[in-house]
């Protein structure tokens, strides 16, 4: 019986130990490889996402600035100094604010039961784009702050044959109109710049009582520069990083983060303007 014993294959405690230790290292090399694989991936869709979200929203106002001035053929609404169509604000308090532009185009509505002729009611609609500060609570800050960044609200307004005035969204009973909609948070900057025939810059942008209000229709395109932050931290170290402005170095900025920035520029066309 003693020999059997002694002739039985086994493993010593050492060879165990061998073995968990060879087996450790080789699991922190997997999840070593995993973590690196998976924080690319994370900052290359986080770096998609926040080009996506931009573009979306430039596509959306890129067709609002292209339809900016349209009439309908035989148009009949009363002019109104209220009908600019295409209304840029700079901001004059860079880093609490961002620019803000107004998009007035006509419209018609279309009854089937009145008589011949009378069917069509023409109208006009107002759309703006404006900055506020954003409501997202930073969870890296005591005391309930936010964070340093701005989100994008889109209004739209129709005009009131009776009164003369733009109606109220929340109380004009009409589906299409909307009060200050987000349409995007964490943005760092929202530009608008208004440009002439001849590709110069019309500064300061036509407005009904500055010195080029004569120029309201010589706008024929409207360049636009959204910045966008990452929603989450996506480089490893935080140093100081330059981010550009358009056409205005005085409103170049730096920040000290680990924050990704993507400024993304358009120019849209007003099509209808100066027709």
């Amino acid at each position: 019986m003693k020999k059997k014993l002694k002739n039985i294959a086994g493993v010593t405690l050492i060879e165990i130990l061998i073995g968990i230790v060879i087996s450790v290292v080789m699991m922190a090399a997997m999840f070593s490889s995993y973590n690196a694989v998976n924080s690319v991936f994370q900052q290359v869709t986080d770096k998609a996402k926040i080009s996506q979200s931009g573009r979306d929203i430039l596509g959306m106002l890129l067709r609002d600035v292209r339809i900016a001035g349209f009439k309908h053929f035989g148009d009949t609404v009363q002019a109104s100094d209220e009908f600019q169509p295409i209304l840029i604000t700079k901001t004059s308090r860079f880093g609490l604010e961002c620019d803000k532009i107004d998009i007035v185009y006509g419209d018609a509505d279309y009854d089937k039961t009145k008589a011949e002729g009378k069917r069509y009611t023409y109208t006009r609609y107002k759309v703006t784009y404006e900055c506020a500060k954003s409501k997202i609570i930073d969870k890296e800050k005591s005391g309930g702050k936010t964070i340093d960044a701005f989100a994008i609200f889109k209004t739209k307004k129709k005009w009131n044959l009776t009164s003369k005035t733009w109606d109220n969204p929340a109380t004009d009973g009409n589906a299409e109109t909307y009060f200050k909609e987000k349409i995007i948070d964490h943005v760092q900057d929202f530009i608008f710049n208004a440009v002439d025939a001849n590709g110069k810059l019309i500064n300061p942008p036509p407005g009904p009582s500055n010195a080029n209000k004569d120029k309201i229709y010589d706008i024929r395109t409207v360049d636009i520069a959204l910045t966008v932050r990452s929603t989450q931290k996506f480089y490893r170290e935080k140093k100081e990083r330059d981010i550009f402005a358009l056409n205005d170095s005085t409103r170049n900025f730096k920040k000290i983060d680990k924050y990704l920035r993507d400024t993304i520029i358009v120019t849209a066309h007003a099509r209808n303007l100066g027709l």
